[in-house]
């Protein structure tokens, strides 16, 4: 790190559609115009409607009418449902991302060709303009170079993938008699297609081949070519070795050292094929598209839905009244800001540009380097994956892969989260210290007390959603759904809420509220269906009530609609939509000629609602893909029987050594992440190493966060570090440069991790008195009321550690930015590392040294755990010469870190 910032006394906010084209050059997502931005927003919302549908009824597709009951339309199975939700994904990626844009090495070596035959026949040559007819046609056909039209090739693709889906849904019971007797049972082509019996002869065995086979084909090579779209090139080839490996994999001698592990039994195409297309266990359509189904997009939806109500904007001004005139107050607010936004929206790169549009350029005006800002900025917009409640989308699938209660999730995430932003703080205020950087005027920011009566809606969302996880214990898809319902009343409500409407509003909202009571009473309905006469039956006032309570968020809604309906143009002075929302009402409104439509309170409710649906769709695509490309590797690993082969060559290569094999893990997690979704990376490597790991005695809630942790460290990691790349382009600093910021301020989130594998007691896992008997789930259960009561148990194996992070953080902090009070020595700075290792992991420390003295021959290496003495004295010992140091330098001067927040907020400093 430099030690002076450079003079930037300008605050250059980047407009919106700046904003747009970061995020664009990054995700290499189309701009669309015209009929494509129809179609698009027209199947993203039919997306989101079909999952809201699933979260509120289930896998049967039903309406309740009064008068006429419930309708049922369709009852599906799981795997139908997987493969339309995949389908949905399909077709929007093929519209959202091109096949190519021109650049790359096919598109360069045709143009040279092109240039080539010119240069030797000359371009009016026949030869030469038959080869630019041809790769005219050819880039007509593929190519969008500027990033803007939906290609042929395009338009080709998307019929076949929802033909697909359609062989799902209409031909289901084949497909289980296929499951049973294989897809040779299925019906050959010539049976399905009939029109090519004249050319039967043309097509030679490929008639006889089962359709179920070229479609299992055909779907599995759409999906890697998605893959290849929204993720990467990267990611593609290693699922497509995969492939490959499950049927080339026999070929392996199974007496080669090492590698002999990898010997696979014979598998027949039509098998792998099987197992990879129609199988809801293993494959495409495995567990991480049913928790992509079931968990993942309807909390994409959540995000959107408070992203498009404006709850984004109100977050930040929120956190910059909360910490903005503190020292360095406009770094703190861009932590709080953008930990909360990550964790709703689970996107590193969208949430680094949209939150630090805002928070960078305050952050440079203040006296913060652009890269410092930019780190800033990755770094806790990455870490928002790790921060409960919602975790971005790999929470999800923990809960799936290890049958833990969501719950018990995000409770054992908490106190590492916490951690990390707590360490992210500590270093970022002795940064500003170091700087002298105080905070921003008062004057600049919302009185934090108004702000929250204005906006404290937006709130009970979170709130609910924890309480319907926590204390009513629903499932996920329940609580979400019960949250959207409560976002979309309180909206509707607020939309509504005005000085001239507020009274009729009420009295909507009482009239409803008292008539569907009265039904419940007397008919045991509601309202409509009373007066119609279907209701089963009265019922007590105390299940009438509860029932009406049950309600109420569409109560809310109808006495909305309602006064929007007769009170159109409201000023609705507490809420702000998303400047999207604006936008595209104002282009609705232009659309059909009449202006004043964009102001209209109804009309810009219905565009929240379908900018939501049709926002959570496009978030939800590179996550759908994503999922469904890595679950491949686990359904290649299932079908070839390679994982017990793989756990014995990983546990070989370690040695015996748990410490090897974290490090071994840890590197992974960053090299597969670099450039992927958090999610990918999870999926692959739990299937590979979380095996390996808890064969080590980790317990596997631990060992499946370890993976996480450090899947989104990758986010940050040069040379990739897409989040940095995204925030460098805000923060207009140099990439690599905002990267290594970035990176330096998530390192207390790197060795997190090794803690509490190594300290259960950190993510609040204690190890069961009968875990030698146990499953490997069941080895460890999260604290209860029983545990906290137990002093013996929970003071060294809980509160001091957690202790003991905390301060490591401060020590590791120290450390990276070389400040406290005053500036801190090389040889201070080592002692400081000393002590955040002793105060963070000491037995990280114990075992990595038995190791090395175990390579020499010395001692058997540390395979054994740790004593809990040892432990206790590291950590006091590591405790001692912390606060020597910080004694130490305390005396040299003083950064006002424990000073009283009247004296830090003094008011604004630059540097």
């Amino acid at each position: 790190m430099t030690d002076e910032p450079p003079a930037d006394e300008t605050v250059d906010e980047p407009d919106p559609e700046e904003t747009e084209a970061i995020i664009q050059e990054i995700e290499r997502k189309r701009s669309l115009t015209g009929w494509a931005t129809v179609a698009v927003a027209a199947i993203g919302i039919a997306f989101s409607v079909f999952q809201m549908w699933l979260a509120a009824k289930g896998f049967v597709l039903s309406l309740t009418l009064p008068a006429l009951g419930e309708i049922e339309f369709v009852a599906l199975q799981l795997l139908q449902i997987n493969a339309i939700h995949v389908t949905f994904g399909l077709v929007l990626t093929f519209l959202l991302y091109p096949s190519s844009t021109g650049n790359g090495p096919i598109s360069r070596r045709c143009i040279a060709l092109g240039a080539a035959v010119d240069a030797r026949l000359g371009p009016d040559h026949p030869a030469s303009r038959a080869v630019h007819t041809v790769g005219d046609a050819l880039r007509w056909f593929f190519v969008d170079p500027d990033l803007d039209r939906v290609t042929p090739f395009d338009l080709t693709l998307i019929p076949v993938a929802v033909l697909s889906a359609a062989y799902f849904v209409t031909d289901f019971r084949e497909i289980q008699r296929m499951r049973a007797l294989g897809l040779e049972a299925g019906r050959p082509i010539h049976e399905v297609f009939t029109v090519l019996d004249p050319i039967a002869g043309l097509l030679g065995p490929l008639t006889e081949t089962s359709y179920a086979m070229v479609l299992g084909v055909i779907g599995v090579l759409l999906v890697l070519e998605a893959t290849r779209r929204a993720i990467s090139l990267y990611l593609m080839l290693i699922v497509a070795a995969f492939v490959v490996y499950a049927r080339f994999g026999v070929l392996i001698p199974q007496n080669t050292a090492y590698v002999g592990v990898l010997s696979i039994p014979e598998l027949s195409w039509p098998s792998i094929i099987q197992n990879l297309w129609y199988n809801t266990e293993n494959g495409v359509f495995g567990i991480p598209v049913t928790v992509s189904v079931q968990f993942i997009y309807i909390f994409i939806l959540f995000g959107a839905f408070l992203e498009m109500s404006g709850a984004g904007k109100w977050f930040i001004d929120l956190a910059y009244a909360a910490t903005g005139t503190r020292r360095g107050g406009p770094a703190k607010a861009s932590i709080l800001a953008s930990g909360f936004m990550g964790t709703i929206s689970g996107s590193s790169i969208a949430n680094t540009v949209t939150t630090g549009a805002f928070t960078i350029p305050l952050m440079k005006k203040s006296g913060y380097r652009p890269e410092f800002a930019g780190g800033v900025e990755a770094s806790a917009s990455s870490g928002g994956q790790i921060l409960p409640p919602v975790m971005g989308a790999a929470a999800f699938l923990i809960v799936q892969y290890t049958a833990t209660p969501f719950a018990d999730v995000i409770v054992a995430a908490t106190i590492p989260a916490v951690v990390f932003f707590f360490g992210v703080w500590v270093m970022v205020h002795f940064e500003a210290s170091r700087l002298d950087i105080g905070g921003l005027d008062s004057s600049d920011l919302v009185d934090i007390r108004s702000h929250l009566t204005a906006g404290w809606f937006y709130l009970v969302p979170i709130g609910l959603l924890l309480y319907y996880l926590i204390v009513e214990r629903l499932s996920v898809a329940r609580s979400a759904w019960f949250t959207l319902i409560a976002i979309g009343a309180l909206i509707t409500l607020v939309a509504a809420y005005g000085d001239e409407t507020r009274g009729r509003l009420g009295a909507l909202v009482v009239g409803l509220f008292a008539g569907t009571l009265g039904a419940q009473y007397v008919a045991g309905t509601g309202i409509l269906g009373a007066l119609l006469g279907s209701g089963p039956g009265g019922q007590s006032l105390q299940a009438a009530f509860a029932a009406t309570i049950g309600q109420l968020g569409g109560i809310s809604i109808v006495a909305g609609v309602l006064t929007l309906a007769t009170h159109p143009y409201v000023d609705a002075p507490l809420l702000e939509f998303d400047d999207a929302v604006d936008r595209a009402a104002e282009t609705n409104a232009e659309l059909v000629g009449r202006p004043r439509l964009a102001d209209n309170g109804l009309h810009r409710l219905g565009v929240f609602l379908g900018k939501s649906m049709e926002g959570g769709a496009r978030t939800a695509v590179p996550v759908v893909v994503a999922v469904a490309a890595a679950g491949i590797i686990p359904g290649v690993i299932s079908v070839s029987g390679l994982g017990p082969n793989l756990v014995a060559l990983i546990e070989s290569v370690a040695g015996g050594s748990l410490v090897l094999l974290l490090l071994v893990t840890a590197v992974s997690s960053i090299l597969l992440g670099m450039g992927m979704p958090t999610t990918v990376t999870y999926i692959i490597l739990v299937s590979l190493l979380a095996p390996a790991l808890t064969a080590f005695g980790v317990p596997e809630l631990a060992a499946h966060l370890f993976i996480l942790y450090f899947g989104v460290i990758a986010d940050i990691t040069p040379p990739v570090a897409v989040a940095a790349y995204a925030a460098s382009g805000v923060a207009k600093s140099d990439a690599f440069q905002t990267g290594i910021e970035a990176f330096s301020l998530s390192l207390n989130k790197a060795i997190v991790p090794f803690a509490f594998v190594l300290t259960p007691g950190l993510v609040l896992l204690r190890r069961e008195p009968n875990a030698a008997d146990l499953e490997i789930g069941e080895k460890y259960h999260v604290l209860g009321t029983a545990d906290l009561a137990d002093l013996v148990y929970i003071v060294p194996e809980v509160l001091i550690p957690v202790v003991c992070l905390f301060l490591g953080v401060v020590a590791l902090a120290a450390t990276v930015i070389g400040y406290v009070y005053t500036p801190v020595s090389r040889l201070e700075r080592a002692a400081f590392a000393f002590s955040s290792l002793l105060l963070m992991a000491p037995g990280l420390g114990v075992r990595g040294v038995l190791d090395v003295l175990g390579l020499v021959g010395i001692g058997s290496g540390g395979g054994s755990e740790v004593s809990l003495v040892l432990e206790l004295t590291l950590r006091g010992i590591g405790l001692a010469l912390f606060v020597a140091l910080i004694l130490g330098n305390r005396g040299q001067g003083a950064s006002g870190f424990f000073r009283s927040g009247s004296e830090s907020e003094a008011g604004p400093e630059t540097a």
